[in-house]
């Protein structure tokens, strides 16, 4: 017996149908928004690709890039078979196709979770990737001179301005390293020599952070040199001073907006993958309905229209026992082609 029979005359049919072309073109539209998605998230990854440490990540925009084009052809295709199916001379043409198309609909929403999936996880790899990343840029920030990092102190500056962070977990971690370049320190300088001859990797180190980490919403001039010492500077205290430096990590702070960029693109494929769903089950009681008319030259006539040829347990038996079938028919096919053992 079908499952979810439903009754159909002419006018049923020709709503159904207009619904179906609408959601189809619907479609269309989100697979747009995917596609651009996936190049604007794309773009920027590359923005920051300096920050860094791998280029694995472009697997979930590349993976937003292909889906794009693949939904925009198949839905507006899609959209041209239910405008198409009321006519009967189409429809008889295109009824070769209805089953192939259904399971290639099928096959794309099972490509679209896969999406989902990845939007969700790779969002550590991105997490891991951003901390080793980061981590290499503070380092590398002074090599202004040497090639390939050229450019890596004016792409953490700006990342810096532009996210409100400083440092990788916190500001502290410009106190680890040396980032100011050997050329603009005067090693005749006393204070310079003791500090970096008290080192023991010979590094100028100091409790100092760079221009970009100033918050410019401090109620006082930017204070980025000598952040521990109190005495240094007038009503002071580093431990109460907040507004002065941003203390959010760079980490955190980029990672949340890939994150965001990344759940928003899975939740609106979550969308997509409904209305697709919706297509394929409503196409398929369009074209049950139509296979099932009395009389195909009479279209007030009425018809019935399923879901499934069959119940929910028969169908799921039939499609185990296939499988079984194909994988024996493997198994004979192998079994064949093995070179028989002379005695």
């Amino acid at each position: 017996m079908p499952f979810l029979t439903v009754k159909f005359n002419l006018q049923k049919r020709v709503k159904l149908a207009q619904g179906l072309w609408l959601i189809y073109w619907l479609s269309v539209i989100l697979g747009i928004m995917i596609f651009s998605l996936g190049i604007f998230f794309k773009i920027e990854l590359r923005k920051r690709s300096e920050v860094m440490d791998n280029i694995e990540s472009h697997l979930v925009p590349n993976l937003l890039i292909l889906v794009g084009m693949l939904a925009c052809g198949l839905n507006a295709f899609g959209g041209k078979m239910c405008h198409d199916c009321l006519d009967p001379m189409k429809f008889s043409k295109m009824k070769s196709m209805l089953k192939p198309f259904m399971l290639l609909s099928c096959g794309f929403n099972i490509l679209l979770l896969l999406v989902v999936l990845l939007c969700f996880l790779m969002q550590f790899s991105i997490y891991l990737t951003l901390a080793e990343g980061l981590k290499n840029s503070i380092r590398f920030y002074k090599d202004t001179d040497t090639p390939g990092r050229c450019f890596m102190k004016r792409t953490l500056d700006m990342t810096q301005i532009e996210f409100r962070c400083c440092g990788n977990n916190n500001f502290r971690d410009w106190f680890e390293v040396q980032w100011i370049s050997n050329r603009y320190l005067d090693m005749n300088n006393d204070v310079v020599k003791d500090r970096v001859l008290s080192n023991v990797e010979g590094k100028y180190l100091m409790d100092s952070v760079p221009f970009s980490c100033c918050n410019p919403g401090s109620p006082r001039p930017c204070i980025q040199h000598h952040l521990t010492n109190n005495s240094v500077h007038y009503d002071y205290d580093h431990r109460t001073e907040e507004l002065n430096i941003w203390n959010r990590g760079c980490r955190e702070a980029v990672f949340s907006y890939y994150s965001s960029i990344m759940t928003s693109i899975g939740v609106l494929i979550v969308v997509f993958i409904v209305l697709e769903s919706a297509d394929v089950a409503g196409l398929k009681y369009l074209s049950t309905t139509l296979e099932t008319m009395a009389d195909p030259e009479n279209p007030e006539c009425e018809s019935e229209g399923w879901l499934l040829e069959k119940g929910v347990k028969e169908t799921f038996t039939d499609m185990l026992a296939k499988l079984k079938t194909l994988g024996r028919g493997n198994q004979v096919q192998e079994g064949e082609n093995t070179p028989e053992v002379a005695t």
